[in-house]
């Protein structure tokens, strides 16, 4: 499959599921409206990867695939000066109307994150939730880097794929979101060679090794101590982030 039909076939998928999700809130602006701590706390990694972020005050930040644009507004919320864009023109008029139905400015644009619209060295902050593991990741880290300013810093929470056992589940168990594009896959270390040269002070960490239990089991009390001996574990044994099941990853223009 060549660039632009993979791209298309993206762009096709992710126009219909935002056209379902249209359906979920077509004359119910109520329903785009959302508390900043639901989002941030949707996911163990959200909240610390958000922080990565820094002081977003005055800042220009980029919704790095924005999908349904709780991040754009959550970043408008934080006082930055917020650009979302989507390779889907379906999720930009969510994010448009999602930003609208919460009082925030966003500037909504439909994009490719292989080739970005924007001029160089735009943007103080990007942050991206499972983005990456869609692109090219060569042609989408060197315009990542052309848009960045210098010091500026770059925040992306992505599936892992260092966990056999994991995958082997997420290729042959029934769970909810399993739907995917055919040619998106979790990341791994190998996957991360092009940005680790564009950007050689890339950093990873891991969240949810025994907490990913999470997808099958709701026990929260269980859950909240699950996540405490992560924290520890992966603490004092770094090499198993590679089992985990997401990863955040943070990159700095120098």
């Amino acid at each position: 499959m060549t660039g632009t039909d993979r791209r298309l076939a993206e762009q096709l998928f992710h126009d219909k599921q935002a056209a379902e999700r249209a359906d979920t809130f077509r004359g119910d602006a109520g329903s785009l409206r959302f508390n900043t701590d639901d989002y941030l706390d949707h996911e163990t990694w959200v909240r610390p990867a958000f922080g990565s972020l820094g002081d977003l005050r005055g800042r220009r930040a980029l919704d790095y695939g924005c999908g349904h644009g709780m991040a754009a507004v959550t970043l408008a919320r934080a006082g930055a000066h917020v650009t979302a864009f989507d390779l889907s023109p379906g999720y930009v008029a969510e994010a448009r109307a999602r930003a609208d139905a919460n009082g925030v400015v966003v500037e909504c644009v439909t994009a490719d994150g292989e080739e970005l619209p924007f001029e160089t060295a735009s943007f103080d902050a990007v942050w991206g939730n499972a983005i990456l593991h869609h692109l090219d990741l060569a042609r989408a880290g060197a315009e990542l880097r052309r848009v960045l300013k210098p010091g500026g810093v770059a925040v992306f929470c992505e599936p892992w794929g260092g966990n056999p056992l994991l995958g082997f589940a997420r290729r042959a168990l029934p769970y909810p979101g399993k739907d995917r594009t055919p040619d998106e896959h979790p990341l791994t270390r190998r996957d991360l060679d092009p940005l680790r040269r564009i950007f050689p002070a890339m950093n990873v960490r891991g969240f949810q090794l025994l907490g990913m239990v999470r997808r099958v089991w709701k026990n929260r009390p269980a859950l909240r101590l699950l996540d405490a001996v992560d924290v520890r574990l992966l603490r004092t044994v770094p090499p198993l982030e590679n089992w985990c099941r997401y990863v955040v990853i943070v990159l700095r223009a120098g």
